[in-house]
């Protein structure tokens, strides 16, 4: 009887065990919107006063602040001394508040302080060659505002711009006249780039000034917001003031949750953006066209546990740009397994995978822009 009732209890648990997967398989993005959605009303923020982004607490990374998680480097690898001028680098971080009791994330809490050094070492870290970063803290929406179209999740991204934009304007303040910088973001970094350069930037003289912009991470429509952001998409790998974006997914590909927000909202340019291509620049080959193998790859982070740590590991992984505009990089590579997203996502690793080549990649368009 005992031994009939203990297969009994395993035989339950088998099938609770299959009725969850399948309900993974069928809902995870629901599942997920579910846990970190916040159910709290969005705080009204008041907005900061530009002169707060003169106290270095407010960045987690600018030339004079000592620990400079950006200028972290792997191990083994050595900077060349920069023959150039070196250009200031507004770096905008992605999101690093998980947690879903409010729409907003504070300027500083531990948790994310830690996180976001990480994202900067392993992102930020491709400037350093040819610029000093500037990497503003801000009041970014949490992660649970990209999982739902609620008008909560609206403002708490337009409050979270704001400081962006603020931070941008004292960062401009600090440059001599008619200096030229980078802009960079990854995932909510990017988007409010995006805003940026079309609020901020677009058909004014700063725009002549942008040697590039790496936008990566984020959705930019081809046909309805490129026109609006007053830089074009980078076609060819020794171009300069324009935008380098793209989108990363091992295969077989499933990004239909991207497609679905994507495809429900307006460009820039007010027109739809569905059955548009993304802006897609491969990373190996600074082009749109261009298919690379993985001998292309000079070198892809791969992380050691939790992150901390990573290594330095050329022709391992290849790209392309399908027509959707997604930048495919073949079976899923080894190493990464911890953090990918549903769909074959390599979202977290957009700038691991192809660490080094964008780091000559910047370099390239730096000098081309000086010419």
């Amino acid at each position: 009887m005992a031994a009939r009732i203990f297969l009994y209890i395993v035989a339950i648990l088998i099938v609770l065990a299959l009725l969850a997967a399948v309900a993974w398989n069928q809902f995870q993005n629901e599942l997920i919107a579910w846990a970190l959605v916040p159910d709290a009303p969005v705080e009204q923020l008041a907005e900061v006063d530009r002169s707060r982004y003169s106290d270095p607490a407010m960045w987690l990374a600018r030339p004079d602040i000592a620990d400079d998680p950006t200028e972290w480097l792997p191990q083994g690898y050595r900077r060349a001394q920069a023959e150039r001028e070196r250009l200031p680098v507004f770096y905008v971080v992605p999101t690093a508040y998980l947690d879903n009791d409010r729409w907003n994330a504070p300027f500083r809490s531990p948790a994310t302080l830690e996180r976001q050094r990480l994202f900067a070492a392993s992102q930020a870290s491709v400037f350093t060659g040819v610029g000093e970063v500037w990497a503003p803290l801000y009041r970014q929406a949490v992660v649970g505002a990209f999982l739902t179209d609620a008008p909560s999740a609206a403002q708490a991204l337009e409050f979270a711009y704001r400081d962006v934009a603020t931070a941008f304007d004292y960062f401009v303040s600090r440059m001599p006249e008619g200096q030229r910088f980078i802009l960079a973001g990854h995932s909510q970094g990017a988007r409010h780039l995006t805003q940026l350069l079309r609020r901020k930037i677009a058909g004014t003289p700063l725009a002549d000034r942008v040697a590039a912009a790496y936008l990566i991470g984020w959705p930019i429509s081809i046909e309805a917001d490129l026109p609006a952001m007053g830089l074009p998409g980078c076609a060819a790998p020794s171009q300069s003031n324009c935008i380098i974006a793209f989108q990363s997914f091992a295969e077989p590909a499933n990004p239909r949750r991207i497609l679905a927000l994507y495809g429900a909202t307006r460009g820039f340019t007010g027109a739809l953006r569905a059955d548009t291509p993304m802006l897609c620049v491969n990373p190996l080959t600074g082009s749109r066209e261009d298919a690379a193998g993985a001998e292309a790859n000079r070198g892809a982070l791969v992380p050691e546990e939790g992150l901390e740590r990573a290594t330095l590991k050329p022709a391992r992984i290849p790209a392309r740009c399908d027509a959707r505009g997604f930048l495919l990089i073949g079976a899923p590579p080894e190493g990464y397994d911890r953090y990918v997203l549903p769909g074959n996502n390599y979202h977290v690793f957009d700038f691991m995978l192809f660490w080094r080549n964008l780091r000559d990649d910047v370099a390239r368009r730096v000098a081309a822009h000086a010419r």
